[in-house]
């Protein structure tokens, strides 16, 4: 295994580092909220619903929704539909050498702005949203843990710059995971994602699209993607097969929809502002369902169905009981190797 690449010792130091300094951060600024079952033993399910024009629906009620794991049917034990809940998206920013090229990071940058445009940061303490902004080449590192400050956004944003290869799956395993972590009393309460921006040029990573998706799919952590593409490049036409990411739009297009999050490729200004609205509309029209685990074992099949069948629904496709702790990989951290370097 080359040196440069990020081993699965690595990782583990990067994820009790991050988890760590969420928890931390959680602790000071929490306030409180509904209060819900264990999260051990419950499944949650961040569901979108749709009329047949494409508007959100409001309103709807526990009844109104199905969870079928293999095809049986699913007791709904915890329901929310607060419309105004807190968002607290946690964006993963690529600084691997491909986004060097042409305008990349520049315009990856903007989109982050997009996003962070549209979120509420002014708004009362306990429907402020926040953000957080962390970077990966070959290994994650935390530029600015969740906070509802622009200005320390926007820092963080200007210390962003490009080196290296891509682990591109590992870093969204990696902050997904913590995510989940973060915040974890609330979980069924607050609506969480992970926006990455990305050319989607991984080179290095060590977990599958698959597995990164499996392990998404534990955590109930939609991932939303903005591929950041030039102008030139076609998103219809066919990549040359055997270039580095020909294959990628599929890949993470399948890994966004398996978690209920949606790639979005971007070729044009325009599209960041479209696709940054959609992110968080779509978070704030959220319905948060869950039902009990089963004993942990691999990953389940998921179907949320509505009552209504002119109405459409998109959430997550699987879920493998079992706490989130319980993803995290017992080998002992290789200190050789260094931790994140960046995380705080």
């Amino acid at each position: 295994m080359k040196s440069s690449r990020l081993t699965g010792s690595s990782m583990v130091v990067v994820l009790v580092l991050f988890t760590a300094a969420t928890r931390a951060q959680q602790t000071t600024t929490q306030e409180p909220r509904p209060t819900f079952r264990s999260s051990v033993d419950l499944v949650s399910v961040a569901a979108v619903v749709r009329d047949h024009k494409g508007r959100f629906v409001r309103d709807l009620k526990r009844s109104d929704f199905t969870i079928l794991e293999g095809g049986q049917p699913r007791p709904i034990v915890e329901f929310h539909a607060e419309q105004d809940a807190p968002i607290r998206v946690a964006l993963l920013f690529d600084v691997s050498g491909s986004m060097g090229v042409g305008s990349k990071l520049d315009e990856a940058r903007q989109a982050a702005r997009q996003v962070l445009s549209v979120l509420r940061v002014n708004a009362a303490p306990r429907a402020r949203d926040e953000a957080a902004v962390y970077s990966f080449d070959t290994r994650l590192q935390a530029l600015q843990g969740f906070t509802a400050d622009p200005g320390a956004i926007e820092d963080a944003l200007s210390r962003v710059e490009p080196y290296g290869e891509t682990s591109l799956y590992d870093a969204i395993a990696q902050t997904a995971r913590g995510v989940a972590l973060s915040g974890s009393a609330d979980r069924f309460v607050q609506r969480r994602a992970v926006v990455v921006i990305t050319d989607g040029v991984d080179t290095s990573s060590e977990m599958a699209p698959a597995d990164v998706a499996s392990i998404a799919s534990r955590i109930d952590v939609p991932v939303y993607v903005m591929a950041v593409v030039s102008p030139l490049d076609d998103p219809g036409r066919a990549a040359t097969p055997g270039m580095p990411g020909a294959d990628r739009p599929s890949d993470l297009r399948e890994l966004a929809e398996r978690t209920g999050g949606e790639l979005f490729v971007m070729s044009a200004p325009a599209h960041q502002s479209v696709a940054a609205r959609q992110i968080i509309d779509e978070l704030r029209h959220q319905y948060m369902l869950a039902f009990d685990a089963l004993p942990a074992g691999a990953v389940r099949p998921l179907e949320v169905r509505m009552r209504d069948r002119r109405l459409t629904v998109r959430a997550r496709t699987g879920y493998a009981a079992g706490p989130v702790g319980s993803i995290v990989s017992s080998e002992r951290p290789d200190r050789s190797q260094g931790s994140s370097g960046g995380m705080q």
